[in-house]
């Protein structure tokens, strides 16, 4: 049975990612979504057992009526509610309850405290060991159709995590794009990349995927022309570093990434 996690601070966005959880596995035979909520320790010597067991009720109450507005009439659906630190806490249920993927979406009343959440969601990707959906605040499950895998094209057979990357494609069974942004491209690719997309084509082949490799100064504007243009339902990338992903949730006062209010990001583990 597959497991699928998802991160319930009661906010808006969270409950749209819910609700995305459970429109992406419609039509799975076998799938629980687990909804996990983790409340903060009061470290007050007058806190009552009583008052303590309250706090886990309510929380659970909370997290019974999220479930009653999403499942629409489905048993799949279970509530889970904790003390104690959020990252921390949802790394070791993760672990130990064999979750296949976290769902998470992006909070925050403005686009610039979105940010905010951009930071929390960095900190669940460097410490759970599966791949975490992120979901824009507005975004609406419309299929999970065509996917495009981003790559640097740099050591590829040892730096990508084919394994992981398999299981998202053998799950959702979209048509994959493989795409390199890179501002050196020209008409013909270096002997360099012609390796490494040899490399890709080894252990992808299967997948009969399509590769591009577009000439851009900016990765974000490229990726986003890309996304609009081939009508891409989810961006697969492997964040290395901080500063890939941080950048994905920044926002400017005059234009936000046309596939910022639509598109997930899935973050693979390397």
């Amino acid at each position: 049975m597959k497991k699928f996690l998802v991160p319930i601070d009661f906010s808006d966005a969270s409950i749209n990612a819910a609700k995305y959880a459970v429109a992406l596995t419609q039509d799975f035979p076998e799938v629980e979504i687990i909804l996990y909520h983790v409340y903060s320790r009061i470290s007050l010597a007058t806190l009552t057992s009583k008052e303590e067991g309250s706090r886990q009720k309510v929380s659970e109450s909370e997290l019974n009526e999220v479930k009653s507005k999403i499942s629409e009439g489905k048993d799949n659906i279970s509530c889970v509610a904790e003390e104690g630190s959020f990252v921390e806490n949802l790394s070791d249920f993760v672990m130990g309850n064999f979750v296949d993927m976290v769902i998470m979406g992006i909070t925050g009343s403005s686009r610039i405290t979105q940010v905010f959440m951009g930071t929390n969601t960095l900190n669940v990707i460097r410490h759970v060991n599966c791949p975490v959906m992120i979901i824009p605040a507005e975004a609406k499950f419309h299929g999970l159709n065509k996917v495009v895998f981003t790559s640097d094209f740099k050591d590829v057979a040892r730096t990508t995590p084919f394994v992981a990357l398999k299981n998202i494609l053998d799950t959702f069974k979209p048509k994959l794009e493989i795409l390199n942004v890179d501002s050196e491209h020209y008409v013909e690719l270096t002997p360099e990349f012609k390796i490494e997309r040899g490399a890709m084509e080894d252990k992808l082949g299967m997948y009969d995927p399509d590769f591009s490799f577009l000439r851009a100064y900016d990765f974000l504007e490229g990726i986003s022309s890309f996304v609009e243009t081939r009508n891409i339902d989810a961006i697969i990338t492997v964040p290395r570093k901080h500063g890939f992903l941080s950048q994905l949730f920044k926002t400017s006062h005059t234009k936000k990434l046309a596939y910022h209010s639509s598109v997930p990001i899935i973050a693979i583990p390397a």
